[in-house]
């Protein structure tokens, strides 16, 4: 397997700032569209598409080849290119299109670069709301440019645990999920990767999802990590491309130990 050594800080600022200029320049683009007829589609997998998603990351993908075209790019609706490549950027134009087309302001745009398979760096901005958390490798995530921190808690009857949607979990999932939000001191719905920026600022403490692709959780886990959070699979095991789409985000250890516990507990 090819070697090369990691980023250094120099390359992650650069990184950075060309990121946050292709958060800049798509945020208008998605912004036109929201609350504006518009026709929906639906994927192979059921799940919805607009000319929102498809015109953001075509945006993207433009500016990443113009600016870096030795970079691979992995996105949400026109697929992998160069994936292969020591620098690959995951792209959700819009996370939670769902809520994209019934008028809630609750989705984002989520950009990660991955080095050698691991994301270095990511990006979730939320348009409606001007508000942007990043995170890169080494340095602690912001959000507006300002540190942000996961809380202290350390107990699932102290969380407040948000998950997506209950829709999201199915069989074992869901009575594995069921028995996770039974510990909890609150559990709500809605937010797709606002949540996470949520948990990121200290604002929830835990977030149990399924059924996630790459470029859903890719952009979370710099800046989870960088807040100072928890974020791996149901296992506990890093998550990557190969993931099964299974996330827990957690604001300490201790509370991500104890929800794996009872979602393990749950489903043997």
């Amino acid at each position: 397997m090819q070697t090369s050594p990691p980023p250094t800080a120099q390359q992650l600022a650069a990184f950075s700032s060309f990121a946050q200029t292709l958060a800049d320049r798509v945020r208008p683009l998605s912004r036109q569209w929201f609350r504006h007829p518009l026709s929906v589609d639906t994927k192979a997998d059921e799940s919805p598409v607009t000319q929102a998603d498809r015109e953001v990351e075509a945006a993207l993908r433009e500016a990443i080849a113009s600016q870096y075209p030795d970079h691979g790019i992995f996105g949400e609706e026109f697929g992998a290119s160069h994936a292969e490549a020591e620098w690959v950027w995951s792209l959700d134009p819009i996370d939670g299109t769902r809520a994209f087309i019934s008028g809630n302001p609750l989705w984002g745009t989520l950009l990660a670069l991955l080095h050698r398979g691991r994301p270095v760096l990511g990006l979730i901005d939320i348009p409606m709301l001007a508000e942007r958390w990043l995170g890169a490798a080494g340095s602690p995530a912001r959000l507006n440019g300002e540190p942000c921190r996961v809380s202290a808690c350390t107990g699932l009857q102290h969380a407040t645990l948000y998950a997506t949607s209950p829709d999201i979990f199915e069989g074992a999932d869901m009575a594995a999920f069921e028995a996770l939000t039974r510990s909890v001191r609150m559990r709500r719905y809605g937010g797709d990767c606002y949540s996470y920026g949520l948990l990121a600022s200290g604002h929830v403490d835990l977030v149990v999802e399924a059924g996630l692709q790459p470029y859903d959780y890719l952009a979370l886990m710099p800046v989870i990590e960088g807040a100072g959070g928890v974020i791996t699979d149901w296992s506990g095991q890093p998550l990557g491309l190969e993931s099964q789409g299974r996330v827990i985000a957690a604001a300490t250890p201790q509370l991500h130990r104890e929800a794996m516990r009872v979602l393990g507990a749950a489903t043997t």
